[in-house]
């Protein structure tokens, strides 16, 4: 009898964890070894139980899914990401399988393509739901003759956020004024620090100057 493929939930859903914990137990290959409810625990819980797959959640409190995926990705070799969310974002597909992710599958998936991603995961594939799929043939289709400047790869939310940021703002004061979620701004300002390669708010600032973003402000004498 082969092994049972081991599994670790990382999503900050309780209700939902359950639901899908039920689900894959009762599949005979499967084994559900561990939850985590945040990225750096499910980090840490990867790190004690050494899961064969771990099933991710891209928007969670403390570590978000991208930057535990490039951890875990890093750190073994033979450990599987496979993303389940709710978001199907061009951009935030992109970041997950550059990420390192084995695959993409959204959270109204049949639970039979689920148990499928898992296992091509398993076995060293990759998997994309079908809709995720056509997402990363529209962006191929943008950017298949490349930009020159890193700007370029912004998206129109991602430079909103970028000279919100740069202007003083919170990510809660964006969330606000942009009508969107704290999560979805955290997601565009991950992204858009990624792109541009900048990690900190005062290189931000300077970048936001170079583009003409934003303008110091100067005080008549």
């Amino acid at each position: 009898m082969n092994p049972k493929i081991r599994v670790l939930l990382c999503d900050d859903h309780t209700l939902f964890r359950a639901g899908l914990k039920s689900l894959l137990n009762n599949e005979p290959e499967l084994e559900v070894v561990g939850e985590a409810q945040d990225g750096q625990e499910g980090v840490d819980k990867a790190k004690e139980l050494r899961p064969d797959v771990v099933l991710m959640d891209i928007s969670m409190p403390n570590l978000n899914g991208f930057e535990a995926t490039r951890q875990l990705v890093q750190a073994y070799k033979n450990m599987k990401v496979l993303i389940l969310t709710m978001y199907d974002e061009e951009d935030l597909i992109i970041c997950c399988l550059e990420a390192g992710a084995s695959g993409y599958v959204l959270k109204d998936a049949p639970a039979e393509q689920l148990v499928y991603a898992i296992r091509e995961a398993y076995k060293g594939g990759k998997y994309l739901s079908p809709n995720v799929v056509n997402k990363v043939v529209e962006q191929y289709l943008k950017t298949s003759s490349r930009p020159q400047d890193a700007y370029d790869l912004l998206s129109p939310r991602e430079r909103e956020t970028l000279k919100l940021l740069a202007e003083g703002l919170s990510v809660k004061e964006i969330a606000y004024r942009l009508k969107l979620s704290v999560k979805t701004v955290e997601v565009h300002k991950y992204n858009l620090m990624r792109k541009v390669g900048i990690h900190d708010r005062t290189e931000l600032v300077k970048y936001a100057l170079q583009k003409k973003l934003i303008r110091l402000s100067r005080s008549d004498d």
